[in-house]
């Protein structure tokens, strides 16, 4: 069987702005009339395909009082000289009404034929629409049978959402038709916009039924807002007023975005309006090609088309002429419109019908033509057995009906004729493409012409849909730099965006990052922290490395620590130099000679370790300057506490034994010092196996890093030097103890001052340890270590250094012997006087005699020393003895 596929209506170009508006019904049926004589155009076919298609411009409206039966409605063709090549359509679906664009004047409303969605809907009768971009027709619960080759509106706000993106706007006006094509697409604009952080300032709705007042109110928000770029889902009539307005306001700075609906209205591009409107980015719907369609459309004549009285009609408007029995002669103005031939040469008259060149929507008419061709021709060519209904059964096409056809139209996938896949969604809709276009003022004769400058492609993916060539956009129709639509002004790199109270997002105050903070790039969010070895620069737009900082061997402060040290290890030696040349004079006997030398040396590794605290910290020198300090100080305290000690012990006992000379050798002092400081050695053991001190780099300090020592545990560290302090404390007490011994003996008095100095030091060395960081925990640990070494070396050893080399005299066995001496009797005279004393006291009380008992004078050596100490008392002098060379004094 072969299947004869025609369409009722031939295709009158929509999209070629063709400016005939009229309705047409056809439906599955040989023949269809409409309300009135001469109004039919068919033709017979095995199937016929129904399409509504606006073809007239309006009716001439009659009053009817329907006395009488009811004239037929005649429909109004436009004026031949309009020049209509722009006009544009749209169906709003839900007052179904037809909306044709052409110039001023000649815009007219007609209402639709009363057919709903709905009803159609009822019965699954397929409607493929070209031209319906609602969202709301993708409800299929609502529309289960409809179906489309045209975009929805939901993919054009998306579109529209990234271009505004796309030029980095934040800030702009939403304008919307009160209708349901302005309000849905309006809605997902606002989602889209606010899943990319655009602010829509102002969000109004328009209508070309709005009164005057109402139109002026919302320019007057417009022209107030600081928004520049203007959004626009609407369609040309009901932008109109608001153009006009603007128009007459004067208002160019702004920059509109259209919508399919208007992107290409003639209504608003005009010339007039162009120095408000120029520059306008809108969307077009793709164009495509009709293989075919120019030589159809040249070959249309009445004579080979009499039964079509549409084309006798165009005819007839096309020439300014009438065909033989056209019941339009006697509408004819003035009759005076000469006759027609029927063969007039289409091509010799310039009109918009031959302008076959940028087929928009008469291309979605001619894929929603064949979709249906080729839904039929599937089902003719179906094999049982692999079909798309029950049990894999095909439909007859004999009996075809529309629910077979709504389900092979699911199944739909062909290629078009611009080689494009053809497949409807589960919505009913097709992913279509948009062409983005940029008015223009033509420099020929000043008209509005559409430039291509780019496509939208909801095919491609997420991200890489949108292409726009910049170089070809014109900016109010004449910059080239993009205008600015901000609610503030860029941030620079070096500061972020901040919040203003009670501001939308998009408003924001300028910020300058904080210290160790950066932004490299304009209108940062948020400020970037700067890694941990790094720091701000000054503009805070990028990271510069910081200072590493640690007490260094040549920074001047390190030199000089270092000097100091170097000093002291020169004198100890020296002094250790001194003590070994003179080893065998009193003085150096007297001071225990074998623990001065053990002293000495203790004070070198002192001075010494003192060295390890400088340079960059390593693991090991962390770990081997606390406990070199620690036990090279008690190594030295301890000498210092067993010398001192055995000097008293000496001195004070009142029958010297073997006991206290063997108790008192050299083997068990050694033992002591060696005990002394294996108590410190293990705690510096348990420390370094505990928590052994490691190197770290402390990054808490703006613009440096301080390498320093983490000394694993305060609290072994408070342990090795609380040891000291306590042997420190030990050997102060017995320092004190012994400040009456003989004074070539008499180191205790400088080990008073030295271990007083030691206190001091360490005392003050707690709070500046704690209260100090980076280098300086080191240097002041230096400092300390150096100022109690020092303290030591100078209070113990200087004195005995200038006897030796300066006075020799004091240097002798007499002199020792009489110092000896001279202690032993001050040890009897002052026990005698105390003795005497008491009995004196007791004498008095029972006799009231104040002389002397004979035992005060028995107790005396001589007559001179007795003579001399009772001189003494009697003149109320302070008790004295010449000795040797000298004079000893002495209290009670």
């Amino acid at each position: 069987m072969l299947l004869n596929l025609t369409l009722v209506i031939w295709n009158i170009k929509l999209t070629m702005r063709f400016y005939l508006y009229s309705l047409i019904l056809l439906g599955f049926s040989g023949a269809i009339s409409t309300y009135g004589p001469y109004q039919r155009a068919q033709k017979k076919g095995d199937i016929i395909l129904g399409g509504l298609f606006p073809i007239h411009f309006g009716i001439a409206s009659k009053d009817q009082d329907l006395a009488t039966r009811p004239e037929s409605t005649e429909c109004s063709l436009v004026d031949a000289a309009v020049q209509a090549k722009d006009a544009t359509w749209v169906c709003s679906e839900s007052v179904n009404t037809w909306r044709l664009e052409v110039p001023p004047n000649s815009l007219t409303w007609t209402p639709c034929l009363p057919l709903s969605f709905s009803l159609i809907t009822l019965f699954f009768t397929v409607k493929i629409s070209y031209a319906s971009s609602s969202r709301l027709l993708s409800n299929k619960n609502q529309y289960k049978s409809f179906m489309r080759t045209i975009p929805t509106d939901e993919y054009q706000a998306t579109a529209m959402a990234d271009i505004i993106d796309f030029f980095q706007w934040n800030w702009v006006i939403a304008v919307a038709s009160d209708d349901d094509y302005g309000r849905p697409g309006i809605e997902k604009f606002e989602k889209e916009v606010e899943e990319r952080d655009i602010c829509i300032h102002l969000n109004e709705l328009i209508s070309q039924y709005f009164e005057e007042e109402r139109i002026q109110a919302l320019v007057d928000r417009i022209e107030n807002s600081s928004a520049k770029v203007i959004a626009v889902f609407a369609s040309g009539p009901d932008m109109e007023p608001l153009i006009k307005e603007i128009v007459k306001r004067n208002i160019t700075d702004r920059i509109w975005l259209a919508s399919e609906a208007w992107a290409s209205s003639s209504l608003i591009a005009r010339p007039e309006f162009f120095h408000v409107v120029g520059g306008t980015i809108g969307f077009a719907l793709r164009a495509g090609t009709i293989p075919g369609f120019k030589n159809f459309l040249q070959q249309v004549q009445p004579k080979k088309s009499s039964h079509n009285e549409f084309v006798r009609e165009f005819w007839e408007e096309t020439f300014n002429c009438y065909l033989e029995g056209s019941p339009r002669r006697d509408n004819i103005k003035n009759g005076s419109r000469p006759l027609c031939t029927g063969e007039e040469d289409i091509t010799s008259v310039e009109t918009p019908y031959l302008d076959y060149t940028h087929l928009r929507i008469s291309y979605n008419v001619y894929v929603a033509v064949y979709s249906i061709a080729q839904a039929l021709q599937d089902i003719l060519t179906c094999t049982p057995g692999n079909g798309p209904f029950t049990n894999n059964s095909c439909a007859d096409i004999k009996k075809v009906e529309a629910w077979q056809v709504l389900k092979q139209l699911r199944h739909l996938n062909f290629t078009n004729s611009m080689g494009e896949q053809v497949d409807f969604d589960e919505s009913g809709d097709i992913l279509g493409n948009y062409t983005i276009i940029n008015w223009h003022r033509s420099p020929l004769d000043g008209s509005v012409v559409f430039e291509e400058i780019g496509y939208y492609n909801m095919l491609a993916k997420k991200g890489a849909r949108l292409f726009i060539n910049t170089s070809k956009i014109l900016w109010n129709g004449y910059l080239k730099q993009v205008p600015f639509s901000n609610c503030s002004e860029d941030c620079e790199p070096g500061t972020r965006k901040g919040i203003i109270e009670s501001m939308p997002t998009c408003c924001f105050e300028c910020t300058e990052c904080s210290d160790g903070e950066y932004s490299d790039h304009k209108d940062a969010s948020v400020c970037t922290k700067c890694p941990n070895n790094s720091w701000s620069n000054d503009n805070h737009t990028s990271c510069i490395l910081k200072d590493i900082e640690f007490l260094s061997w040549t920074e001047p402060f390190g030199i000089a620590l270092t000097l100091f040290a170097m000093l002291g290890i020169f004198l100890t030696s020296s002094v250790l130099g001194v003590f070994v040349r003179y080893r065998n004079t009193p003085i150096v006997k007297a001071t225990n000679r074998e623990l001065s030398y053990l002293l000495l040396f203790s004070l070198i590794c002192c001075f010494s370790s003192s060295l390890i605290f400088i340079g960059e910290p390593q693991d090991w020198t962390c770990r081997l300057r606390q406990p070199a300090f620690g036990i090279s100080f008690v190594l030295c305290i301890s000498c210092i506490l067993v010398k001192t000690n055995r000097v008293l012990l000496v001195f004070e006992a009142k029958i010297p034994t073997s006991l206290h000379r063997n108790w008192w050798g050299l083997k068990l002092q050694f033992f002591l010092v060696f005990m002394c400081t294996l108590v410190q050695i293990m705690i510096c053991v348990v420390w370094l196996y505990n928590a052994p001190p490691e190197s770290y780099s402390n990054h808490d300090m703006d613009e440096i890093i301080f390498i320093t020592c983490n000394e694993g545990s305060l609290m072994a560290l408070g342990s090795l030097i609380g040891y000291t302090c306590l042997l420190a404390a030990v050997c102060f007490f017995f320092a004190f103890k012994s400040r009456k011994l003989p004074e070539n003996f008499n180191e205790a008095k400088f080990i008073t001052f030295s271990m007083l100095i030691f206190f001091i030091v360490w005392i003050s060395f707690i709070p500046a340890y704690i209260s100090t960081y980076g280098k300086f925990v080191s240097a002041v640990e230096v400092i300390a270590i150096l100022a109690s070494s020092f303290g030591l070396l100078t209070c113990i050893f200087f004195n005995k250094v200038y006897i030796i080399l300066l006075k020799p005299s004091r240097n002798t066995i007499e002199e020792v012997r009489c110092s000896t001496a001279a202690h032993a009797f001050k040890v009897v005279a002052r026990a005698t006087l105390r003795h005497n004393t008491v009995s004196h006291r007791r004498s008095s009380s029972e006799e009231g005699s104040s002389v002397p008992t004979p035992s005060s004078s028995t107790s005396l050596k001589s007559t001179e020393d007795v003579s001399g100490y009772l001189n003494g008392r009697q003149k109320g002098h302070k008790p004295k003895v010449s000795f040797c060379r000298g004079t000893v004094f002495f209290q009670q």
